[in-house]
């Protein structure tokens, strides 16, 4: 294509054209593109004066396209099919029905609030490309810090700064004791000052759960746990239980999850109730999330608001 032309044709020349093409009536073309019929005329005119040859034989049963008005409405047709297709795009990605969406959570809250709103999501908007880490508070916050993620469901740490982040409140979790069926005590009813002695697999020290389950041995006045293998993997977790007898703080939710999955796994029941700090849906203060994400944000809010309600 000349590069006059390249530069002068415009869009709605192109869709004058493919109108006439579809048409092969100037007066039905014009009524589509919504202009009288004079002023598809003389703009019928000017696209030819600037291909320099006539792109439609007129006859009287109306246009038909030369051999230069294919090539011209060939090139038009793919110009509007690509605008059409930008313009689908952009709707959806300013309505936050497509575009990338990145989710940490600690693994509590991803079995109560994370899947079920991400779950949402992609029911309302199929294209949104989700990728969801699970991991612990530091590293999520870390990564949410580093823009790996558009926010996560955790605790902040103790050196991060408040002020650098959004936190909206969740549920207060609630462990579960885990162990498999095997062990002597699966199913059973204890005091929690009881099983001071047993093999435990934990999160290691610092770790809410950790924190949470040493404070109860305390205030049963019983000495914390001290056969441990530390590991914050469900993954090395699930094949300890599997394999070892040894008992796994969990939050309830994921305990539930597991319990009622697997068959070989059960809950030893304590004469107390242990509760972990209430997480957070955290974002970071003053950066602009996509429409995609800020759709996300919102059913992940909802969703935690249940979660809130529930506990």
């Amino acid at each position: 294509m000349p590069q006059s032309l390249s530069t002068r044709l415009q869009i709605k020349h192109l869709r004058l054209i493919t109108a006439a093409a579809d048409l092969g009536q100037l007066s039905l073309a014009a009524e589509r593109v919504g202009i009288t019929q004079p002023a598809a005329s003389r703009m019928l005119s000017a696209i030819e004066d600037m291909a320099g040859a006539p792109a439609f034989e007129r006859h009287p049963k109306g246009l038909t396209p030369t051999p230069l008005g294919e090539a011209l409405l060939r090139h038009a047709r793919n110009v509007l099919d690509e605008l059409s297709e930008a313009a689908q795009e952009i709707e959806k990605l300013t309505q936050g029905g497509g575009g990338l969406v990145r989710v940490g959570a600690v693994t509590g809250a991803a079995v109560s609030a994370a899947v079920p709103a991400l779950r949402r999501l992609k029911e309302l908007a199929p294209e949104v490309e989700l990728h969801i880490d699970v991991a612990s508070s530091e590293e999520l916050v870390k990564g949410l810090v580093e823009l790996r993620h558009d926010m996560v469901i955790g605790r902040l740490p103790p050196d991060a700064a408040p002020a650098d982040f959004t936190l909206m409140p969740g549920a207060t979790e609630r462990l579960s004791i885990v162990t498999s069926r095997r062990h002597r005590l699966g199913g059973r009813k204890v005091p929690l000052a009881n099983l001071s002695g047993e093999p435990w697999v934990i999160q290691g020290p610092g770790a809410p759960i950790r924190q949470a389950l040493e404070q109860a041995f305390v205030e049963a006045g019983a000495p914390v746990p001290g056969n441990v293998v530390n590991t914050g993997s469900l993954l090395v977790t699930l094949t300890l239980l599997a394999e070892t007898a040894v008992l796994a703080p969990m939050a309830r939710e994921v305990a539930n999850l597991l319990t009622a999955r697997e068959p070989s796994l059960t809950t030893v029941q304590i004469d107390r109730e242990i509760t972990v700090s209430p997480y957070a849906l955290i974002t970071l203060r003053g950066r602009r999330l996509s429409p995609a994400a800020m759709r996300c944000r919102g059913l992940l809010s909802n969703m935690m608001q249940v979660c809130r309600q529930a506990g």
